[in-house]
């Protein structure tokens, strides 16, 4: 049996948070239900975050009281783009991320994710708060701002130089890829995407690549087109600015190998088990959950894959959001693939 732990994102069911159709307490009652960990999302679900009222804390004491979830992860975004005319100081940011780290304590997690673009140089100003509180800081590698993009690569050196405890990874799994997320490609379908531009991407991961790897080797080898950020090739197809569109988002899908984590997997301390299409057979149309399960496994991870659903973006017009459905069949998948 594995060692390996569940929890689900409360960023998969932010649509059903957003209108009004779960409340706060039900989704603690619904990650019971699942004999799930809890992920918090704390600027969409608390308040004022991370500046909350004495109220507000009052009614999450009561809910955690009440349900006694096993609190995983808070999720948090350092805002620099918080206003319209500039961006934070170093000064404002390091602040919001102290601030973040003694909420997370406040609420009763003992690890933060930050966001993919979190400055890095906000990071060692920060530590010493991370230690007196006890609250891990992780960066999350999400796809198309993987292990070559210049911020994750500082970050990493961060850790290496510090050997800090409170310091690491939080792995999305879209890095992980193997075809072309099928409700994204459906979602520009409905908006007019050129049949031929979802075909030249689609190939690209049949043989065994992502478009950024496509995309970067084009622009090393000069094949860029002049007008539009997309290989000529490719450029040659395009009918519409949808079809731009849709090639360029087709960049933040990668098709990494498993091994990438190996010279990383010491740092790394929560995955973000990302789905964009749970399937009528129970698994994920575009990433092989059970192959990552088996490396997480030989590696001897024993942390949390957080389901984190993100098809909910993908919502075809007059089609219902089906949060809670796609989390249920993940957390199947998972208890099956951990022998649980």
């Amino acid at each position: 049996m594995s060692n390996i732990k569940r929890a689900i994102s409360m960023y998969s069911l932010q649509d059903q948070y957003a209108r009004g159709y779960m409340s706060l307490e039900d989704i603690f009652e619904f990650l019971n239900e699942q004999d799930a960990g809890l992920e918090l999302i704390s600027d969409q679900m608390i308040k004022g975050a991370p500046y909350p009222s004495d109220e507000e804390l009052a009614k999450w004491d009561a809910l955690v009281e009440k349900y006694n979830p096993v609190l995983v992860c808070n999720d948090n975004f350092i805002n620099t783009g918080l206003y319209a005319n500039r961006v934070l100081t170093t000064k404002e940011s390091t602040k919001l991320l102290i601030d973040e780290i003694k909420l997370a304590n406040r609420l009763g997690f003992k690890m933060v994710r930050m966001v993919s673009n979190t400055p890095t140089d906000i990071i060692e100003p920060a530590l010493p708060y991370a230690e007196k509180f006890d609250v891990i800081l992780t960066l999350e590698v999400h796809a198309g701002m993987s292990f070559n993009d210049p911020m994750t690569s500082d970050f990493i050196n961060i850790i290496r130089k510090t050997k800090s405890p409170y310091l690491g990874l939080t792995i999305d799994t879209g890095i992980f890829c193997r075809r072309h997320p099928r409700v994204s490609t459906n979602f520009f379908r409905e908006q007019g995407v050129n049949e031929d531009v979802i075909k030249f991407i689609d190939d690209i991961f049949a043989d065994g690549l992502d478009p950024r790897q496509y995309f970067d080797q084009a622009r090393k080898e000069g094949r860029m087109d002049e007008h539009m950020p997309i290989p000529k090739e490719l450029s040659k197809l395009v009918r519409s600015q949808i079809d731009i569109m849709y090639a360029v988002f087709s960049e933040g899908y990668e098709a990494s190998p498993f091994s990438i984590l190996d010279e990383h997997m010491s740092y790394v301390k929560h995955i973000h088990g990302k789905i964009y299409e749970m399937t009528d057979e129970g698994v994920e149309y575009s990433i092989p959950f059970d192959g990552l399960v088996d490396y997480l496994n030989s590696k001897n991870y024993d942390g949390y894959i957080s389901t984190e659903y993100e098809g909910n973006r993908f919502a075809l017009e007059n089609e219902e959001i089906i949060e809670k459905e796609q989390v249920i069949k993940h957390q199947m998948l998972l208890r099956k693939l951990l022998g649980q």
